[in-house]
């Protein structure tokens, strides 16, 4: 397996495009995408555990029953979510691809990412359309990926190639998120496309499975949104024998699914709103895996953490009080906790207690750009990650006026 360009089109069948039609204001923003493939395609899709969701999602769910899409369609700068209207408009928005396209408006995954509570106007979406599907193209993930970002900095997209049973297949995904992010689901919208053959239900059972331990394990901010979802269609065009049970090639097909999706939660944390550093709190030693996963999401979501992380200070007291309140069945006095970065290593906790470090070593550490945050728990042979970012004066700053 293998690292290649191409995002959501690096797949045999795919493509995709991103234009600027009207929803945002700003006319420099690209605020609709759309991913397309040329047949039919088996899908799954998880969504936000929040008992708000947006139209989209309701939408989506449904057109989804059969396992079956052949579209994604996704806008910016209106989540579509809380409105008497959105289940009309959603579907509507749906009709409207779908008759572009010539495709059942029932295979249409449908997105909206934005502002919650105000009403979507379909006015600039049906005008954009021809544009919007005119401009499809084997390279147009980028701005696909450019399409469905709100606050985000950076596009994020990333793409593999492996094989199955001597076959070569792709799969690439592009992603949006950056504040509103938690475990469980965030403002975080993902759509992973592959050539590989694969029946529903073990494309299903794949992405089910591999969020608990990428998707699930990020936190910005400790809000879940309502508009969160991951969406992969496979639609076969490799060639391979179809995978239809566990095996050597569903292996290979989560192997490369974790790729991807462990570099776009990477990606998704390092550009949380108003982030200046990634952070990885990387757990071993657990009695469970749940307990070394409980013990990488409560770190990670410290307020006090991430604010240290942010004034570069190593004030490993926060991860030990963290690590106290999370519930984890821990034993305080065998945790060792260190901060790790490309400038080295430092020890600062041994035993539960503090050791003499070098504050100045530290420092550098964590003035890095990427920052690991190592816990051993002492206490079994489980391990678990979590990803975050550091807690800064501009998240406050982008929040207080979102809105207006």
């Amino acid at each position: 397996m293998k690292m290649i360009s191409g995002g959501v089109c690096a797949a045999k069948g795919f493509t995709a495009n991103g234009i600027h039609c009207g929803i945002r204001k700003n006319k420099a923003k690209k605020d609709l995408s759309l991913i397309y493939s040329t047949v039919p395609a088996n899908a799954a899709s998880v969504y936000t555990t929040n008992l708000v969701k947006g139209a989209p999602l309701i939408v989506t769910k449904s057109h989804l029953a059969d396992g079956k899409a052949q579209v994604i369609i996704c806008n910016s700068g209106n989540a579509n979510t809380c409105n008497p209207d959105g289940i009309e408009i959603a579907e509507k928005m749906s009709a409207l691809t779908a008759d572009a396209l010539g495709v059942s408006s029932q295979d249409v995954v449908i997105a909206s990412t934005g502002v919650i509570g105000q009403r979507l106007d379909l006015t600039p979406i049906q005008e954009g359309m021809a544009q919007l599907v005119s401009g499809l193209n084997e390279n147009g993930s980028a701005a696909a990926a450019e399409g469905i970002m709100t606050t985000d900095t950076m596009r994020k997209e990333v793409a593999v190639c492996f094989t199955v049973d001597g076959v070569e297949c792709h799969l690439g995904g592009i992603a949006k998120g950056s504040g509103m992010i938690h475990p469980n689901m965030a403002t975080m919208l993902v759509f992973i496309t592959t050539d590989c053959a694969i029946s529903t239900k073990m494309l299903q059972k794949a992405l089910s499975s591999d969020i608990q331990n990428t998707f699930n394990m990020i936190s910005i901010d400790g809000d879940t949104s309502t508009n969160d979802m991951v969406t992969i269609l496979a639609n076969g065009m490799a060639g391979n024998a179809v995978i239809d049970a566990e095996g050597e090639g569903f292996c290979a097909f989560m192997t490369a699914l974790n790729t991807v999706t462990v570099a776009l939660c990477r990606m998704i944390a390092g550009d949380g709103e108003g982030a200046t550093k990634l952070l990885e709190c990387v757990v071993t030693g657990g009695k469970t895996e749940n307990t070394a996963k409980t013990v990488a999401k409560s770190v990670i979501c410290s307020s006090l953490l991430k604010a240290a992380m942010f004034g570069a200070d190593a004030n490993w007291g926060r991860v030990l009080c963290a690590i106290g309140y999370s519930g984890a069945d821990v034993d305080v006095s065998k945790i060792d906790v260190a901060f790790r970065s490309a400038k080295g290593t430092e020890w600062v906790c041994k035993s539960g207690a503090g050791v003499e470090f070098s504050e100045e070593k530290a420092k550098e550490i964590l003035l890095e750009k990427e920052i690991e945050i190592l816990v051993d728990l002492n206490d079994g042979t489980a391990s678990a990650s979590a990803w975050g970012c550091d807690l800064t004066y501009d998240y406050v700053k982008i929040n207080g006026d979102y809105r207006t």
